[in-house]
């Protein structure tokens, strides 16, 4: 057993950041945006990544584990964690460089979003991804994530966004991962070579994938890029120290179209229609989330779809273009800045808005962006909602509509042993529906706790085995943020539910769930929605 003061007592002597074990800085850390709550055995504050070397060292050597740490924005409970947590938020927080001809920035992990886009805007650039969190998300949390925002049917995730990194990993090695097999482990290549036909066919092709480790980035007709592969790995692979990230142009002006539809599904179903035209955003929301003063045009949901120009006069000819296209009843096109900043506020809010009903009932997390191809997505919400009222449980799907995916926090009853078995039971469905429509259980926050026991449903043992060794290559100890991803923390106690006790073993190398729940789904033939929706039913 770890003595907790010759941890200290190392941490100090190795580290010239801070090193804080006392009750404010561990109860600091002890959440993130989630369900979930752990408290560490303290914080390092690191200066550089000689200090993250050092810490890794005392910290392997004491065999306690690291959570690398930036805004604390993760929805999934990655950002938590019982060993050393690493706030890169005090001192690796500055932009290195920014080379405006390259469209290119170098930046520290715990830089936050809104200080790069200040940055880049005066040369008519920004950092394509922006999720509502960007005045407190980081860089080093956004690549850990492969976050996303409204802005990705243009400029995609922040996996498209990210050109080479530099990592230190879990017994000190410093990489700097690129593409080429450019900062590569040992043993990562020959892998790769040995899993071609499963990494070819067993992944969905989708805009949002993002649950699990993104191993199919390592294929070489995707040019081998390592630092891609790192891109949605929740800090269990190797500690970020620097990120080179691309800049794209920005618009130098821009038009909102919002339409009018008379619910969600209709708008749903009309989203992946506009993605032909070209707009740089397709963000949907149904009436139970917008204030009643809101001035939006008559409608019970609405598509928020942005479009850019070089003139206000071409941004509004694209957005008509789209009017046209939607074939809407009711719509609003705005060119003033102020305006569409108001209108803006009015999606962004719905992150708030959806903790509560609106009968003042707590909603919570937990599933809060699962994807499905946008083609689907209206059929898809529609399941969704009956999986919902099957259960007892309210919620309001708000989000991407145009890369279908969706946001949610539903009223789940998570005081109760009753109600945690109903959370686990609602969850085990929804994993199995997701996949029937050709989705992914994460696609945008990351698996972390909350997802990551589900990942079998969703990739088979098979793929979930390949995800275990990839992380053997990078982390042989198990050092880095354990019980995410792979070799998984239930997400509920165990007792919660029968079918979780047949499913798991308590040891730290259980193995998968059963063929029986864990087939493959991808690279095979799915089950269709329907077949899934009447087993559920019939299991029941």
């Amino acid at each position: 057993m770890t003595d907790h003061r010759e941890l200290l007592a190392g941490l100090r002597a190795a580290v010239r950041g801070e090193v804080d074990f006392g009750t404010t800085a561990r109860a600091l850390t002890t959440m993130d945006a989630s369900n979930y709550r752990r408290v560490p055995l303290g914080v390092v504050a690191p200066r550089d990544a000689d200090d993250v070397a050092a810490a890794l060292e005392v910290c392997r050597t004491h065999g306690v584990p690291v959570v690398p740490r930036g805004g604390g924005t993760s929805i999934a409970g990655q950002a938590t964690g019982v060993g050393v947590v690493l706030d890169f938020t005090r001192h690796m927080n500055r932009l290195l460089s920014l080379d405006p001809r390259a469209r290119t920035a170098v930046v520290q992990p715990g830089l936050v979003l809104d200080r790069l886009q200040e940055a880049a805007a005066p040369h008519g650039l920004c950092f394509g991804p922006d999720p509502s969190t960007h005045s407190r998300c980081t860089l080093g949390g956004m690549i850990g994530n492969n976050s996303c925002g409204s802005h990705s049917v243009a400029w995609g995730t922040t996996a498209d966004s990210v050109r080479e990194l530099s990592v230190v990993t879990p017994r000190g090695e410093r990489l700097r991962p690129g593409r080429s097999w450019a900062g590569a482990p040992a043993g990562l290549r020959d892998l790769v070579d040995g899993e071609l036909a499963r990494l070819r066919t067993g992944f969905p092709e989708l805009p949002r994938r993002i649950s699990g480790y993104a191993v199919d980035a390592l294929l070489p007709e995707r040019g081998a890029d390592v630092a891609r592969s790192l891109c949605g790995s929740e800090g269990t692979l190797g500690v970020l120290t620097e990120a080179v990230v691309d800049l794209v142009r920005a618009p130098r002006a821009r038009a909102l179209a919002v339409l009018a539809y008379a619910d969600e599904s209709g708008a749903a179903q009309a989203a992946a229609g506009l993605l032909p035209y070209g707009p740089l955003t397709v963000e949907g929301m149904a009436a139970d989330l917008v204030p009643s003063a809101a001035d939006l045009p008559r409608g019970g949901a609405w598509l928020f779809v942005e479009t850019g120009g070089d003139t206000e006069a071409e941004a509004r000819a694209r957005a008509q273009t789209i009017v046209r296209a939607a074939d809407v009843g009711d719509f609003l096109v705005v060119t003033d800045r102020a305006r569409q900043r108001a209108l803006w506020r009015v999606r962004e809010d719905a992150s708030g808005t959806a903790t509560r009903m609106p009968d003042g009932t707590e909603a919570w997390p937990g599933w809060e962006d699962c994807a499905v191809p946008p083609a689907r997505l209206g059929a898809y919400l529609r399941d969704f909602r009956a999986l919902m009222t099957d259960h007892g449980l309210r919620g309001t799907p708000y989000g991407h509509f145009g890369d279908g995916c969706i946001h949610v926090r539903v009223d789940f009853d998570l005081l109760t042993t009753a109600g945690i078995a109903r959370f686990r039971h609602f969850s085990e469905e929804l994993a199995d529906l997701v996949v029937s429509h050709g989705g992914s259980l994460s696609g945008e926050h990351g698996d972390g706790r909350a997802r990551a026991e589900l990942l079998p449903r969703m990739y088979g043992a098979e793929t979930v085995a390949l995800f275990e060794r990839v992380k053997r290559l990078w982390d042989p100890d198990d050092l880095l943020n354990p019980g995410m991803l792979v070799r998984p923390a239930p997400w509920t106690p165990v007792s919660a539910s029968p079918s979780s006790r047949a499913n798991r073993s308590t040891s730290p190398s259980a193995t998968p769930p059963t063929a029986a729940t864990s087939r493959p789904r991808y690279g095979a033939v799915w089950a269709s929605p329907s077949a899934v929706r009447r087993r559920l039913r019939g299991r029941r």
